[in-house]
């Protein structure tokens, strides 16, 4: 039985199988917030994760993984992360509510068990500071300081990762080249999310947790943090193993295992499984059929998106700011299309100009 479900997990585990599970979980969490912030759900939900992380500590490549001292913050980041997420939609649904029966928000109404800075506050934080100064203490002697040997070029480390919070960046360089994996987009992408609530805003006020009221802008943070990143460092730390091969979360990291990945580029689909056709020599006229369909993807789908799915928002926001955020917001979803199109076609590159170093 246990083997079974050692099998189960690490078939859910499965790249594409993952990072579907995880953006469906996120958007029904979104569709059904009204059960998702409710007390006995939360506490079901922390019940029910611990006793598996505590299960699964049984398997020994399951612990050696997790118990990694560069891995343990990775596994408190996690539970973190979704507490604070429930947190702030039960917080949100509780507003929404309130606004709906035309009360203001919680955080409008006068809070009769304000206390003052001093000396309640500083007592308070007093008492974190000792307490977080003892954990961390504890935990300086518990786990050893994940220290190597010097670096050796002649022996490189396999699996060899970065530090967890570059993890998300070394998964893009699997889809990307280093230029635009490493530099435009995640610029693009950090900028698109801290413009988002200036793109979308709110008119009716600012300072208090609400989703009524912007359904698009947190939509769209959620699945920027947690499904294009939170999900990435996931399968970094814990799925990808030796030989940059999935393993998982049950599977014994194998240094022999290696899986045959056959690059292919769009102009090989297209000339020649499309139409048949030996690819052309001249750059320009092999490379075009993906040069137009990038193109095509930044400067075409965002007014054909405003004459159709988006057509409300285009009225609400003006052109301007319209095309700031669908241009952030297409260039964000480029990275899980071509996530897809990696796991599921082996496509390197739309665009493959080889001849002058451009990679898209």
């Amino acid at each position: 039985m246990t083997e079974t479900l050692y099998g189960f997990f690490n078939a859910l585990s499965e790249p594409k199988m993952f990072f579907a599970l995880f953006t469906i979980i996120v958007f029904v969490m979104i569709w059904k917030r009204e059960i998702v912030c409710t007390n006995k759900f939360g506490i079901a939900m922390f019940i029910v994760s611990s006793v598996f992380f505590v299960w699964a500590l049984g398997h020994p490549g399951f612990y050696k993984n997790v118990s990694k001292a560069d891995n343990v913050p990775i596994v408190f980041m996690l539970f973190l992360v979704g507490y604070f997420t429930w947190l702030s939609f039960r917080r949100a649904v509780i507003n929404d509510r309130r606004m709906e029966r035309g009360e203001l928000p919680e955080e409008a109404v006068e809070n009769p068990k304000k206390v003052l800075t001093w000396p309640d506050l500083v007592y308070s934080e007093f008492i974190c500071s000792v307490l977080f100064m003892a954990v961390m203490m504890i935990w300086a002697l518990a786990l050893d300081a994940p220290l190597e040997e010097p670096a050796n070029p002649g022996k490189t480390p396999n699996p060899s990762k970065a530090p967890w919070y570059f993890l998300g960046l070394q998964e893009m360089l699997v889809y990307y080249d280093p230029w635009l994996a490493g530099v435009v987009l995640p610029g693009m992408i950090i900028v698109g999310l801290m413009a988002i609530p200036y793109v979308d805003t709110n008119p009716k006020g600012n300072g208090y947790y609400t989703f009524n009221e912007r359904p698009f802008a947190i939509t769209t943070f959620l699945f920027g943090f947690i499904v294009l990143w939170v999900s990435m460092i996931i399968l970094m730390t814990f799925l990808r193993g030796p030989n940059q091969a999935f393993f998982g979360p049950f599977e014994e990291w194998n240094l022999h295992k290696v899986e045959p990945t056959v690059n292919i580029q769009f102009s090989q689909i297209f000339w020649e499984s499309w139409l048949g056709m030996k690819r052309p020599e001249f750059w320009l006229t092999r490379e075009m059929p993906g040069i137009l369909l990038c193109l095509g993807y930044v400067f075409v789908l965002p007014f054909l998106l405003g004459q159709t799915l988006f057509r409300k928002m285009l009225g609400q926001m003006g052109m301007p700011r319209y095309l700031t955020m669908i241009s952030m917001f297409l260039i964000m979803l480029a990275l899980p299309i071509k996530m897809i199109l990696r796991w599921a076609f082996n496509l390197q590159f739309i665009v493959n100009i080889q001849e002058l170093f451009l990679n898209v």
